[in-house]
């Protein structure tokens, strides 16, 4: 068996037995491969390996890893920051967009999502931990986000993400997704039905999952440690 085959099948089972100890079922959690600065033959690998969902982060490698991996069936999300003047290529190629945090990116998205494919699957970014260098609307903003996109008719408001602020701490890791998990439900008390929280990556998933996450986003513990992506020319 090949090293990312073998690195799958180890998060695999972290997710399971994760699962367990929150008393959740296994399959209600579903594995993103963050395979950003990764070339397409890593992604094919991993494919072969059984893994369907990928994820990633810049729109340059979105538009050559689709085309280099046409031939396979890959559901493609989105989860890193997204600038208005890149939404066109992730309106045509991604299934998912993690990081709506603003109205004109949505609107954007939008208008650009052809007719022929399904409504893009999204959630809200929230920034959940206040941080200045990161993106996200901010939790008291939610609501009105939420209310906007939920009015776009060819976007699919499923959920929220979020990256928290890096702990090594189990237990400020857990009461971080806590927190977002709380404003899921906040929301759908208002009368949304979000069914997703993307949250949870390499270090912390464990603590992901015990609140309740149901996307987990893994890169390292699939791919290895990332190479330093080199500046767009």
């Amino acid at each position: 068996m090949n090293e990312i085959c073998s690195r799958i099948d180890s998060v695999r089972m972290r997710l399971h037995a994760a699962a367990c100890t929150a008393g959740r079922e296994p399959q209600d959690i579903t594995l993103v491969a963050a395979s950003k600065t990764f070339p397409a033959a890593a992604i094919r690998t991993a494919r072969a390996c059984g893994q369907r969902i990928f994820g990633e982060n810049y729109v340059d490698e979105l538009v050559d890893k689709t085309a280099a991996l046409a031939d396979l069936d890959i559901e493609w999300h989105f989860i890193g920051h997204l600038q208005s003047n890149k939404t066109r290529k992730v309106a045509e190629l991604a299934d998912w967009v993690h990081g709506i945090d603003r109205a004109g990116i949505a609107d954007r998205l939008d208008r650009q999502r052809p007719a022929t494919l399904p409504p893009l699957q999204v959630c809200l970014q929230i920034n959940i931990s206040g941080e200045v260098s990161k993106s996200g609307v901010e939790p008291d903003q939610a609501l009105a986000l939420a209310r906007h996109v939920e009015a776009l008719p060819r976007l699919r408001l499923r959920g929220l993400m979020a990256l928290p602020a890096p702990s090594d701490d189990p237990a400020v890791q857990r009461a971080a997704f806590a927190r977002v998990r709380a404003l899921r439900e906040s929301l759908n008390a208002e009368g949304f039905a979000l069914d997703t929280l993307s949250m949870g990556m390499s270090g912390d998933l464990e603590a992901a999952v015990a609140e309740g996450a149901t996307l987990v986003r893994v890169g390292t513990a699939i791919f290895g440690v990332r190479k330093p992506r080199l500046p767009s020319p």
